[in-house]
C-alpha cells in the first residue's frame, strides 16, 4: 500500500496565512474527501501537492521518503495528477481527442512516434474510463462531462498511484456525475488513491471513504465517513459562532415592490426563476459551488442577457446588456473583481467615477479636477486605504480592490445592487466596511440581491434568503425562519436532514 502524508503544510501569501499546519493523509484505494467553506485552504493545499505552489513548511512523504515539488512535472513524476474543475485550461480544444489523452507521451516521448499507436493507445485510456468517442474528433465537439473524463484518461497516460479531484461534478448532471462516480470506483479498485474536493454532501458521503475537513486554513475534522453524520461536517465546516459584526438588530420598514422577477429564463443555466424584492430590502441568494448563483447574477445584469423582461417599479424592462442595466438602475458587484470588477491598470479615481464618467464630461473632454475631487470625497467616505489616488489599483489590497468595486456603483445611485460573492478573499476589516456599505444602502431604499455561500452571513442581515440548487431556487425562507440545517437541506438537493417548522 503506497501512503501519501502531508504534514504540518504552512503556506502565505503576504501577510495573508492560508495553511496553518495542516495534517492530510491517503492512501492508496481510498476515496478522501478534502472539504470546507470557500476560503478554507483546500485549493492551495492541493496546489502544493500538484506542484503549483511550493509550501513555505511542512513535509510532503510518500512511503516515509520525503518530497520535493517544485513544479507540476515533479508531482507527476511522483504519480500524482490532478484534474482541475475549470477543465478547457488543462486541454487544447483545438487538437482531437486522441492527441489531448496521449500529450503526456507527445511531450516527453521519442521525436519519431506512430500516429496509429497513438490512436491506439488512446482508444484504450477512453475505453478504461467508459468513454465511447472516436479519438480523431476534435476536443471541441466534446461535452464538459466528456472533457473531464478525457482529463481523467490523460492522467491514466501515465502510471499514477494519486488523482486529485476538484469539483468534478459541479457542472455534470445527475447522469454524468453517476458515470463518473462508476469510473472513480473502478480507479478505486484498481489501486488509485483519489482525493476527492465537494461541496456536495450526498455524493461525499456515498463516494468518500474518509473525510477531512478545513477550516480557517487548521484541520476541524478528520474521520471514516462511515461514523460521520452531515450534520457534523457542516458544524466542522461553518463553526458554531456568528461573527457579532454581522448581527443586524435594526427592524427595516419595507418600502414599495422594487424588482419583480417572473419565470425569468437564465440563458447559462437554462433554468426558469421567479422572485421579487422590496425598497430597503436584503434578500441573500445561498448555494454551493455549481448551485447557478453566479450565472443568475450575470443574467440580471445583462452580462449574459435573457430574452424575458423583469419588472422595475412597475415598469418592465428587458435587460440585454450592461449598458442597459446600468441605466435600469442596477449595479453589479461581480465575484471575479479583478477579472470583471475593476479595472487593475487604472487608478482609484478612475475605477470609482467609470460608470459616471458622463458627469464628469463636456463638450467630449473629462473634467479632470471635478472628478478627482469627487473622487477623493467616496475614498474618505468608502475608507479605501491607499497613498494617493491616482494609485494604481493593482497595488492595493484585495480588500481596497474590493471597497473600489463596489464605490463605483456607490457613486452611480441606483435602485437594486446585485452583490455576488462580495466578502470573498478579503479580511475581516474589510468585510465589515462592505456589511456597513450594504446595511446603508437598504436603510436608503435600495434593494440588495445578496449572492453568497457563506451562510453566517445570510442568517445575519438577509431580511429573506432564497436558495438554489441546480439553477432553480429550491426554498425561500424568512429571517425568522432560516437555520443553517434549513438552509443545507435545500442547497444540497433536500438531502441534508429533515427540515422542521
Amino acid at each position: 500500500m503506497t501512503i501519501l502524508s502531508l504534514t504540518s503544510i504552512q503556506k502565505s501569501f503576504g501577510d495573508q496565512t492560508v495553511l496553518k499546519g495542516v495534517d492530510f493523509t491517503v492512501n492508496s484505494g481510498e476515496v478522501h474527501a478534502l472539504l470546507g467553506a470557500n476560503g478554507a485552504g483546500k485549493s492551495t493545499l492541493m496546489k502544493i501537492l500538484s506542484g503549483d505552489y511550493e509550501k513555505d513548511g511542512g513535509s510532503i512523504t510518500l512511503n516515509q521518503k520525503e518530497q520535493y515539488f517544485k513544479t507540476p512535472a515533479d508531482a507527476k513524476e511522483a504519480g500524482i495528477e490532478m484534474v482541475v474543475q475549470e477543465v478547457d485550461t488543462a486541454l487544447v480544444p483545438s487538437l482531437s481527442i486522441a492527441e489531448n489523452v496521449t500529450m503526456n507521451a507527445f511531450i516527453t516521448g521519442p521525436a519519431f512516434f506512430s500516429w496509429r499507436k497513438r490512436n491506439k493507445r488512446a482508444e484504450e485510456l477512453l475505453q478504461r474510463v467508459g468513454l465511447k468517442l472516436d479519438p480523431s474528433l476534435p476536443l471541441s465537439q466534446c461535452s464538459l462531462a466528456e472533457k473531464q473524463l478525457v482529463l481523467i484518461a490523460k492522467a491514466l497516460s501515465r502510471e499514477i498511484s494519486f488523482i486529485i479531484l476538484d469539483e468534478p461534478t459541479a457542472a455534470l448532471s445527475t447522469k454524468e456525475a453517476d458515470h463518473l462516480f462508476s469510473v472513480l470506483r473502478d480507479l478505486q479498485k484498481q489501486g488509485v488513491g483519489i482525493i476527492y474536493i465537494s461541496h456536495r454532501l450526498p455524493e461525499v458521503m456515498e463516494l468518500s471513504t474518509k473525510i477531512t475537513v478545513l477550516k480557517d486554513g487548521f484541520v476541524t475534522l478528520h474521520k471514516d465517513t462511515s461514523s460521520c453524520s452531515s450534520e457534523e461536517i457542516v458544524r466542522a465546516m461553518l463553526g458554531n459562532e456568528l461573527v457579532e459584526l454581522l448581527n443586524d438588530e435594526e427592524e427595516r420598514v419595507l418600502g414599495n415592490p422594487l424588482l419583480d422577477v417572473n419565470n425569468f429564463r437564465v440563458p447559462t443555466t437554462n433554468e426558469t426563476l421567479s422572485f421579487s424584492i422590496r425598497e430597503g430590502e436584503i434578500v441573500g441568494v445561498a448555494g454551493l459551488v455549481g448551485a447557478g448563483k453566479t450565472e443568475t447574477a450575470r443574467a440580471l445584469f445583462g452580462a449574459d442577457p435573457s430574452n424575458d423582461p423583469v419588472s422595475i417599479k412597475g415598469k418592465k424592462i428587458r435587460i440585454t446588456s450592461p449598458q442597459k442595466a446600468i441605466s435600469a438602475g442596477i449595479g453589479f458587484v461581480p465575484e471575479e473583481r479583478r477579472k470583471e470588477g475593476i479595472l487593475v491598470d487604472f487608478n482609484v479615481v478612475e475605477n470609482l467615477t467609470l460608470p459616471v464618467l458622463k458627469q464628469f464630461t463636456k463638450f467630449g473632454f473629462i473634467q479632470k479636477k471635478r472628478e478627482r475631487t469627487e473622487a477623493e470625497k467616496w475614498i474618505k467616505q468608502l475608507g479605501i486605504k491607499t497613498q494617493k489616488s491616482t494609485l494604481l489599483l493593482n497595488y492595493l489590497s484585495g480588500g481596497n480592490q474590493q471597497k473600489t468595486a463596489i464605490g463605483k456603483w456607490l457613486l452611480n445611485d441606483g435602485d437594486i445592487y446585485i452583490f455576488d460573492e462580495p466578502t470573498k478573499g478579503i479580511d475581516v476589516g474589510a468585510k465589515q466596511d462592505v456589511f456597513r456599505y450594504i446595511k446603508e444602502l437598504a436603510r436608503n431604499k435600495k434593494g440588495i440581491l445578496y449572492f453568497t455561500s457563506e451562510i453566517q452571513e445570510l442568517l445575519a442581515f438577509c431580511d429573506r434568503i432564497l436558495v438554489m440548487y441546480d439553477g432553480k431556487i429550491a426554498g425561500e425562507l424568512s429571517k425568522e425562519e432560516a437555520t443553517t440545517e434549513k438552509i443545507m437541506h435545500y442547497a444540497t438537493g433536500g438531502h441534508y436532514g429533515t427540515v422542521r417548522s
